[in-house]
């Protein structure tokens, strides 16, 4: 694996290298002490993963992230020392796909990073046959999802949310369950996460994603998909 570590202070980056050091010897960490440095070895490299700081001189994190998914879908990592809800939820809805504040352990740093790594290998997730509600229609063995026969593409962990709803169709599921079944056990606290990933998909498959048809709420619980006419 190769880490690109994003951040102008040359002690987080020592502390990442000394983690997976520990942690991950085989695993390769490289840094950039700048966004516009990160996008050219993006390129170059071909990182596995990036773990990127919003407070930087010149592009911040959240332009770097903005810039890095109009060309690729590399999992990204933000590192801040904000904490606020507003910050986390700006980084998820622009394709982060974690977010870890400072000062953070040797042993969350690695732990949140397998995770995130194990959600875009896209572990199989298959069933026979195919679901179909109204104009959706979700293969499970291709891992294709159609909108009135136009296909709609979906990120490993757009689909594994989805994969989890349409399986239990009809039947709510709380807002642990599904970050547990999505993101890990260690993520049941983390409600921000859910609720964006719920707004991605309903932007997606929606006629009205301010009026849902399928990706229903069940308010002070959790979601559920409508389950299929007859």
């Amino acid at each position: 694996m190769r880490l690109l570590v994003v951040d102008e202070e040359p002690g987080v980056v020592t502390v990442v290298r000394t983690a997976f050091r520990m942690q991950e010897p085989s695993w390769e960490v490289l840094s950039a002490s700048s966004g516009e440095e990160a996008l050219r070895m993006l390129e170059k490299v071909q990182p596995d993963l990036i773990l990127l700081d919003i407070e930087m001189p010149g592009m911040n994190g959240f332009e770097v992230l903005k810039a890095i998914r109009q060309f690729s879908d590399v999992p990204v990592i933000m590192l801040t020392v904000r904490d606020d809800e507003i910050s986390k939820v700006t980084g998820l809805e622009l394709g982060a796909d974690d977010y870890i504040t400072k000062p953070f352990g040797y042993l969350e740093l690695v732990a949140r990073v397998r995770a995130v790594l194990r959600r875009a290998e896209g572990l199989p997730l298959q069933h026979e046959g195919k679901f179909v509600c109204d104009d959706v229609e979700v293969d499970f063995n291709t891992r294709t999802v159609r909108v009135a026969g136009k296909p709609i593409p979906l990120t490993n962990t757009e689909y594994r949310l989805l994969y989890h709803l349409v399986r239990n169709a009809g039947r709510p599921l709380s807002h642990e369950t599904l970050l547990a079944r999505v993101w890990g056990h260690e993520y049941t606290d983390e409600f921000n996460y859910l609720k964006v990933y719920i707004n991605r998909l309903r932007s997606k498959i929606e006629p009205d994603p301010r009026n849902p048809r399928y990706i229903l709420t069940e308010y002070g619980f959790g979601y559920s998909f409508r389950a299929p006419r007859g």
